[in-house]
This record gives structure tokens, sequence and C-alpha cells, in this order.
């Protein structure tokens, strides 16, 4: 394990801001280096009404027909934004899938408690039919577009899946989310609503049994719920389909560093969504 992984170890699994505060500083300098290098295409592009219904637009060189990778960052259902040129977390997705050869799409979704279920799964929703129209336009292929969320990201793909169904995606990445294995909290409740309408609006059912490729990733030092919820999908997956999703447990890395190194050296988690992007979209 290098030095960063040995500060990662150090903060356990807990969540919160200072934890999220470390975790920025270790990739700050590497991570900001990188702004230059791969600059936003299109930003703040309205993809709906809304104030939030905003994405930025990271294209690689290839000339037309890339890949599409979506990024629908985390926050806990109540924050969170798609960062850009003066601000590196979750925009360094966008960056790592244009040196990657794919069109890096990175958004910003209607938040909690303001907006409850099924926002976020409209949003993606509204995302995808956007860009169905508008890629070509930006070096993307229409026809090959692969959704990855991280923490309450992830669950708004997942509900995506469960809503919209899977005939306009050819894939979904999914890092840390929450799939309806474990009880409903507090904080989830401000997106959820009702706790006795939980169990209806989580996408377990949906995430289990679809047929779309799925890569399904959870971090060392996640907390223990969300390690839960990632074995119980695989269980899941395997009673009903025979077989595991491609899934991945990222040694030396938590909940909030997991999307915060991609594009850094450390490739390994990296390396597992391109060859999955790629894969999927052949």
């Amino acid at each position: 394990m290098n030095q960063v992984g040995h500060a990662i170890a150090a903060l356990g699994t807990d969540l919160g801001p200072d934890i999220l505060i470390q975790c920025h500083a270790l990739f700050d300098a590497e991570q900001g280096a990188l702004l230059a290098q791969v600059p936003v295409s299109n930003g703040d592009v309205a993809y709906g009404p809304h104030e939030r219904h905003r994405l930025d637009l990271y294209r690689p060189e290839r000339k037309g027909g890339a890949p599409i990778l979506v990024f629908v960052h985390g926050g806990g259902f109540l924050k969170g934004d798609k960062g850009g040129a003066d601000a590196w977390p979750n925009a360094n997705v966008g960056r790592m899938a244009a040196q990657a050869g794919f069109l890096g799409a990175v958004i910003n979704y209607r938040l909690a408690p303001d907006n409850m279920w099924p926002a976020g799964a409209e949003d993606v929703a509204a995302v995808v039919a956007w860009l169905k129209v508008n890629a070509a336009r930006h070096g993307g292929d229409p026809d090959r577009i692969v959704l990855m969320g991280t923490s309450a990201g992830a669950v708004h793909v997942a509900s995506y899946v469960a809503v919209a169904g899977v005939a306009d995606v050819r894939a979904a990445i999914l890092l840390s989310g929450l799939y309806g294995f474990t009880p409903l909290e507090a904080r989830d409740a401000l997106y959820y609503g009702d706790p006795s309408v939980y169990p209806e609006r989580m996408p377990l059912e949906a995430v289990a049994s679809t047929d779309l490729p799925l890569l399904v990733a959870c971090a060392e030092f996640d907390p223990p719920r969300f390690q839960a919820e990632f074995l119980g999908l695989m269980q899941d997956r395997l009673s009903r389909h025979g077989a595991m999703p491609r899934a991945l447990i990222l040694p030396g890395h938590n909940h909030y560093s997991m999307p915060m190194h991609l594009g850094t050296t450390d490739r390994r988690l990296a390396d597992e969504i391109c060859a999955f992007v790629r894969e999927t979209t052949s």
C-alpha cells in the first residue's frame, strides 16, 4: 500500500465533512495539475428547465462517434456538484473519460429535500434523452451511452434502470450505491419520503433482475452499510442469474476517494471502467 493508501486506511470507514476534506487534500495536487490538460469542451449546458439541469462535456481527441460515459455525482441526495474548469472533484471523471477516447458528460441534478423521489431517475432520463438528440454534434455516439454513478449518483442510475428501463443505454457502472438491502436511514427519508413507501421506491428488484451489463464496485474502507449493499446485490444477482455481475472491491480506498482518484496514476479502477465501457459499446 502506498502513502495515499495508508492515509486513507487511517481515516477508517466513517463519513463526514472532515473526512471529505482530508480525502480532497490527498489528491488536490495531482488532480489540480490535470485541470488544464483536458478542459471543459462545453460547460453548463442545459439539459432541462431546472437550474440544476446542467452538464459539462469533455471531448476526446478522436473525431466523432465516441462512446459516451455519463457521470452522476454523489452527495447523500442533498448536495454535490459536477465541478468544472476551476473545481476538479467530479470533473476529474469527465477528464478521465476524454483521455480514454470517450465523450465524458458530468451532470448536476435536482437535490432533496426540495426534489424527492423519483427526481434523480427522471433527471438521468432527461440527460439520456438530451444526449440522444445532441451527442453527435459533440463527438459522441448516441447509441453507445454508459451510465456511471457514485453513492447517491449510483442510486439515481440504478433507479433510472427501474423507472425508465434500459433501451437507451448500453450498460451501467455503480460505485458504492444503495440498492435496498439495508434499512432506511433518516437522511435517506429526505429523498424517499415516508419510510412506509421506501421498499417500493428502492431499485432492488430492477437492478438485481436486469439484463443490462453492470459493473459494481465497493471500496475497501466503505462504511459497513455500503459494503452490505454491495454483498446483497452480488448475492441477489447470483440467485437470479446464476452468476454475479462484473464487480470490484477496490483496495486502499474509501467512499470519497473512489471517485476522487480517477484520472490519477492509480489506474486500477479507471482501467476496469474503461475496459468495461469499451466492451459494452463495441
